[in-house]
């Protein structure tokens, strides 16, 4: 059974054949390509396929003809989300257009004082949020709190060819819980904290709620420490639309007890399954989630 193992995939060549498109066939033009790209994954990626096959055939209930457009879109549109998160990276923030749907929740949070929990999902292309919150007079220091051990090289790499260095700090997670120090201390400062909640991987503390009409397993840090901490939380997507168009969208936590992480969760499981219904092509989780294949 194939589960997520904490990091994610990818290699240095894949960015720099990114970079090498962008800046010498320009971004509509490196799209193309992915057809290629996404025709390989498309023939050859088995456990993928069968892990999206499900989602697609029994989560969102396709016939098998949609089923098969919708995964190899899938591919695509993973592809160019990464080719824009380079290229905004790399200054062509300039060729992007973008819209704000409930901002002021993120205005009222910072006025609070008491800094604030955001909580995502492998969803969208959350990563390159700060880009547009810099066109708003939205300055506020965001902290990634992540287990995602991904290749020191690509971070790297993706720094060289930037033009301005990401003001995201990362907190990664400890087996001591040190990092509970560090969220604690960010919020004492007034920042965010930032979380995704759709990745759990074996060995972690896990909490269990339904996603598309089915029990999931979803990573118990993020619900235990937001609901314990007493600040505001709200969930957060930046989603791709058509024409190098974004679409942020910020909505409260609404109606959640304090220390109560199951009904964080199901709030959260709640506002995921909206975002998937609208934008069920740009949900990335590649494997088992729902650990229902043999």
């Amino acid at each position: 059974m194939n589960k997520w193992k904490g990091k994610s995939k990818g290699t240095i060549l894949g960015y720099q054949i990114f970079v090498w498109c962008i800046r010498n066939i320009g971004i509509r033009s490196s799209y193309f390509v992915l057809y290629f790209v996404a025709c390989y994954y498309f023939l050859f990626e088995k456990n993928s396929n069968k892990y999206y096959r499900y989602y697609f055939q029994k989560r969102l209930n396709y016939g098998s003809w949609k089923t098969k457009i919708s995964l190899f879109k899938s591919y695509f549109t993973f592809g160019t989300i990464l080719i824009d998160k380079t290229a905004i990276s790399a200054g062509l923030r300039n060729k992007y257009t973008y819209e704000f749907d409930g901002i002021e929740n993120l205005r009222n949070l910072l006025a609070e004082k008491k800094g604030g929990v955001l909580i995502s999902a492998h969803i969208g292309n959350f990563e390159i949020a700060e880009h547009f919150f810099a066109d708003i007079d939205f300055e506020c220091q965001i902290n990634l709190v992540t287990t995602d051990q991904e290749v020191t090289v690509i971070k790297e790499y993706l720094e060289s060819v930037s033009v301005k260095q990401s003001n995201i700090k990362f907190i990664y997670v400890k087996d001591d819980m040190s990092h509970i120090f560090d969220i604690n201390e960010a919020l004492s400062k007034n920042e965010l904290i930032c979380f995704t909640g759709d990745r759990y991987f074996e060995g972690s503390k896990f909490l269990e709620a339904d996603l598309l009409g089915k029990s999931a397993k979803f990573p118990a840090g993020p619900f235990m420490i937001a609901s314990r901490l007493g600040v505001p939380v709200v969930y957060v997507y930046v989603m791709k639309e058509k024409n190098l168009h974004y679409h942020l969208y910020a909505r409260v936590a609404e109606n959640v007890k304090k220390r109560d992480a199951q009904g964080l969760l199901h709030s959260y499981t709640k506002n995921l399954e909206s975002m998937i219904q609208k934008y069920p092509l740009q949900w990335f989780n590649y494997f088992d989630f729902w650990d229902d294949i043999d």
